[in-house]
C-alpha cells in the first residue's frame, strides 16, 4: 500500500478468511477457505461475497483462467499490519509512540519481557 492511499478496513469475516489466504501461501479455492474457517458457520455464498468484495479492495486476487477460482493475497500480512498500526498511531496517539506505550503501560498490558523485546529491536 501506498502512504498516500488510505487503508481499507477489513471487517470481521474479511479478516478471517485474509488470514487463512495469508497462512496457506499459496491459491486457494473458496472450498478450501470454507473448509478452514473456524469461528463461525459461513455458507459458501457467503464467502464467494467476501472473497468478491476483497477484490474489489484490492487484497486478493482472483486467477480465473481455469473452471475453478483461485484466489492469493496482492497484500502481505506484514504489510496490512503496518499500515494499520501506523493509522492506528497518527489517530489515537498523534504518531506519539511514546503516548501509545504509556498508554498501554498504564493498563498493565505491558510485560517485563516485553519490554526486554522493545529494547532488543531498538538495539538492532
Amino acid at each position: 500500500m501506498s502512504k498516500k492511499q488510505k487503508t481499507l478496513k477489513l471487517s470481521e469475516a474479511e479478516k478471517e478468511i485474509m488470514t487463512i489466504i495469508w497462512r496457506e501461501e499459496h491459491p486457494l479455492t473458496s472450498n478450501f477457505i470454507l473448509e478452514h474457517i473456524t469461528s463461525r458457520t459461513l455458507a459458501l455464498s457467503t464467502v464467494m461475497t467476501v472473497l468478491a468484495r476483497l477484490c474489489e479492495k484490492g487484497f486478493v486476487h482472483c486467477d480465473r483462467t481455469t473452471r475453478t477460482n483461485y484466489y492469493t493475497a496482492l497484500i502481505s500480512k506484514e504489510d496490512y499490519r503496518g499500515e494499520v498500526s501506523r493509522e492506528f498511531l497518527e489517530t489515537m496517539h498523534d504518531n506519539s509512540i511514546a503516548s501509545m506505550v504509556t498508554a498501554l503501560n498504564r493498563k498493565g498490558a505491558i510485560t517485563e519481557e516485553d519490554i526486554r523485546e522493545l529494547r532488543r529491536i531498538l538495539d538492532l
